[in-house]
This record gives structure tokens, sequence and C-alpha cells, in this order.
């Protein structure tokens, strides 16, 4: 339970990392949202494995937390000491986080603009894939006259000497049949 309760948190932290440049922009840093996705990495890997994490795994995983809450600590101090007064009074003005919420809901409904978009191309390109693929192919008919010819011209046997004499009239200068075996001409020396 207490993995379970560690993953959540640290979900809940990334996610607030990530959107501190949309929220609080003075008090981000250009590689918060790489943290951010850390965090964010940590707390699922927490969650998912909460059943395993018992004994010393789970003293080890308390430790870190505890270890990389004290950090988080001492930066956001950091940062806060390095505002200017009029910066830390106007960060406590709900006009202030009013016009922050506005933006980034507008910065989100423009990124559900885009994904819409995007995968509406993509259901199109993926109909087009699935549509089956025309051949090259045309199947032709023979036309009437073709078929009785070939079937004036077709002839019937029912044996093989019928056959062996068609094929003596459409080759008459094959009349010595090659498969006589020959006899050996013998020289002698």
């Amino acid at each position: 339970m207490l993995a379970t309760l560690g993953g959540l948190l640290a979900l809940l932290l990334g996610l607030a990392i990530l959107l501190l440049p949309l929220l609080a922009s003075e008090l981000s840093r250009p590689r918060d949202s790489a943290w951010g996705a850390v965090v964010l990495l940590l707390g699922l890997v927490l969650v998912t494995s909460a059943d395993r994490l018992t004994g010393a795994p789970m003293l080890g995983v308390l430790c870190g937390g505890l270890l990389i809450g004290r950090l988080a600590g001492e930066v956001s101090q950091g940062r806060w000491r390095q505002l200017s007064p009029e910066e830390q009074q106007r960060l406590w003005s709900a006009e202030r986080w009013q016009t922050s919420l506005k933006q980034a809901g507008a910065a989100l409904a423009q990124l559900l603009a885009l994904v819409t978009t995007a995968s509406g191309g993509l259901g199109q390109w993926l109909a087009e894939r699935r549509q089956p693929k025309t051949t090259g192919k045309l199947w032709v008919r023979q036309e009437a006259a073709d078929t009785t010819e070939t079937a004036a011209n077709t002839v019937v046997v029912s044996s093989f000497a019928e056959i062996d004499a068609l094929i003596e009239a459409e080759n008459p200068q094959s009349l010595a049949s090659p498969s006589e075996p020959q006899a050996p001409s013998s020289q002698a020396g």
C-alpha cells in the first residue's frame, strides 16, 4: 500500500512539474518537462509494481522517495527566493491564476483539435490500406467463333496408336524414332 501511495504522489508531482511552465512560468526552468516525465515514470512503475515491493526493496523506495522529496523542496525554495517581491505577490493573486488557467485551457483545446485532425487523417489512411487492392489481371472469355474453331480441330482418341499416327501426320520428317538404340561404332586401331 505504501508503494501505491508513493506512486500516486509521484504521478501528481510529475504532472505538476509538467504543467509548471503553463501555470507558473516564473518558477519553471527549461528542463522541467524532462524531469516531470521522469517523475511520472517513477510513479507509474511504483503503482504497477506495488505488489512486488515488500521488505528491503520497499525500504529503498521509501528512502529514495524521501530524498527526492527533500531535493524537490530545496529546489522550489531556491526558485521562490530568486523571484522579486512583486513576482511573489503576483503569484498569490487570483486574477493571475485565472489567466493562466484560461491559457492552459486554450492550449489544451488546440492540442485536442490537432489530435482529432491527425486521427482523422490517420483513419482515412488506414481505410485506404484496408480496401482490397485491384489486380492488373483481366479475365477475358473467348468469343463464340474461337470456341467453334477449336471444337472443330479437337480430335478424340482412344489408344496410343492413334496418338502416334497423329504425331507422325503432323511431323512427317521424323519417321525414324530417336528412341531406338543405335549400334555402337567400333573402331579398331
